[in-house]
């Protein structure tokens, strides 16, 4: 039975940089000792989610990539009125990712980002808080009388 050993980083960069000099798998393999099926499995791993690092977890695979993460929490940033649904939403049809609007209600949540919610009546506009401000202005001085 062959010995295993985990390939280091810095033996993993060196090993994508050839792969992207357009050097065969084989070539690789042969020229670092490496087994070809390493080189592949490796060569996939980066060409599917851009990272090379040996992934420590257990449990189920997450649905989101961290750039998808990002994309969220960018959106959230500059809608902030947007609902989870909306987000959850705007993600399908950016990336073809379906998450429901509680994954986008934790992954929000990770990076601190709370309070969206689903909508239970009809989100009020910009013109909406900006007349209901007047109207508060306009009668808070008013006496029970009046």
């Amino acid at each position: 039975m062959a010995q295993r050993k985990h390939l280091d980083d810095f033996l993993r960069g060196r090993i994508i940089g050839r792969l992207e000099c357009v050097r065969t798998q084989l070539e690789v393999s042969e020229e670092l000792g490496i087994a070809q099926s390493v080189i592949s499995r490796l060569w996939q791993r980066f060409q599917d989610d851009g990272n090379v690092s040996r992934c420590y977890s257990t449990g189920r695979p997450r649905v989101t990539t961290p750039n998808e993460d990002r994309y969220l929490a960018v959106t959230a940033k500059r809608n902030r009125r947007s609902t989870a649904s909306d987000l959850s939403r705007q993600l399908s049809s950016a990336t073809g990712t379906t998450v429901s609007r509680q994954t986008v209600y934790r992954r929000l949540g990770h990076i601190g980002l709370y309070a969206r919610r689903p909508v239970r009546c009809v989100p009020l506009t910009a013109t909406h808080c900006r007349l209901r401000l007047a109207w508060s202005r306009e009668h808070a001085l008013w006496t029970p009388q009046q």
